[in-house]
């Protein structure tokens, strides 16, 4: 009699066993989705923020226009103050190379 007992009780066991061992494996399995699921959304925020435009600013005010060389009227001036005696030929070739090379 005690042979028919012991086979229920042992098949129950072993029912008992891996409804156990699959309930652990399914919770197991969510939280391993759980995780997952929350590094991709630390992910996607990381993502958004490194995403973000940059702050608009106002563009900066353009930069003053140097005034314009006016090479003719500074060559005219320098031609007269060589007529002048002011200037010598070197020093009139000279400044007529800076003028050009400058314009």
């Amino acid at each position: 009699m005690m042979m028919r007992r012991r086979r229920p009780l042992a098949r129950a066991a072993m029912v008992g066993g891996a409804a156990y061992y699959a309930g652990k494996k399914v919770e197991k399995g969510h939280e391993q989705d759980a995780m997952t699921e929350q590094r991709l959304q630390e992910l996607e925020s990381q993502q958004q923020y490194a995403q973000a435009p940059p702050p608009q600013y106002a563009p900066p005010a353009p930069a003053p226009a140097a005034p314009a060389v006016d090479v003719v009227g500074q060559l005219e001036k320098l031609a007269e103050l060589k007529s002048q005696g002011i200037l010598t030929d070197a020093e009139f070739e000279q400044q007529k190379q800076r003028l050009l090379s400058s314009s």
